[in-house]
C-alpha cells in the first residue's frame, strides 16, 4: 500500500512492491498474477477501509445520519487521498459499478446511505417519485464531483472554504430528498 499511497497507481509498479517487501519480482507473482491484480488487491483495501469509517459514524436521524456520511466521505477524500483514489477513482476488475451492483446490495455504505433515503423520501406525503438508487448516485455523484474539482485545483480558496462549500451543498442535496 505504501507504493500506491507515494505514487499513485501510476507509478505502482511489482518490481517496485517486491523490492519494499524483500522478496523477487518473480516471488510477488505468486501472489498477484499481474499488475491489474496488485491494484485489484490495493482497491479492495482501501474499499474496506472506508466501510469501516463508515461503520464507525454514530446513528442519527436520517438526513443527519447521511450527512455525517457526506462529511466522512470528505474527511476520506482529504485525510487519506490515496486510499480515497484507490477506493474511488482507480480503474479495478472488483469494483462495484452503479447502479447494478449497489441495488443487489453490493456495498453495505450504499445500502445504509440507499435506506436513509428512504427513510426520508416516507416522510413525504407521497413518497418520492425518485427511486433511491437513483437518488444515491445524485449524492454520490454531488460529493465526488466536488471533491475532484478541489483535488484538481478547480476550487476558489483553500481547505476550509471547500469544506464549507461542500458541507453546504451537500445539505442542500439531502434536504431535496424531503421537498415534494
Amino acid at each position: 500500500m505504501s507504493a500506491f499511497e507515494e505514487h499513485g497507481e501510476a507509478g505502482l509498479s511489482l518490481r517496485d512492491v517486491a523490492s519494499r517487501v524483500g522478496v523477487t519480482p518473480m516471488a510477488l507473482y505468486r501472489h498477484y498474477e499481474n499488475k491489474q491484480a496488485l491494484v485489484d488487491a490495493v482497491v479492495a483495501r482501501a474499499t474496506q477501509a472506508w466501510r469501516e469509517r463508515v461503520a464507525r459514524i454514530r446513528p442519527a436521524e436520517p438526513a443527519a445520519w447521511l450527512l455525517k456520511i457526506g462529511q466522512a466521505f470528505l474527511d476520506f477524500a482529504l485525510e487519506e487521498p490515496r486510499m480515497f483514489e484507490a477506493a474511488f477513482l482507480t480503474t479495478s476488475n472488483n469494483a462495484l459499478r452503479y447502479p447494478d451492483d449497489f441495488a443487489a446490495g453490493g456495498s453495505p455504505a450504499v445500502t445504509l446511505q440507499m435506506q436513509l433515503i428512504e427513510a426520508i423520501g416516507r416522510r413525504k406525503e407521497a413518497g418520492s417519485q425518485i427511486p433511491p438508487i437513483e437518488m444515491m448516485i445524485i449524492l454520490a455523484g454531488l460529493a465526488q464531483g466536488l471533491i475532484s474539482l478541489y483535488r484538481a485545483g478547480r476550487i476558489a480558496g483553500g481547505e476550509a472554504a471547500f469544506r464549507r462549500l461542500y458541507r453546504r451543498a451537500l445539505n442542500n442535496c439531502v434536504h431535496s430528498f424531503e421537498l415534494e
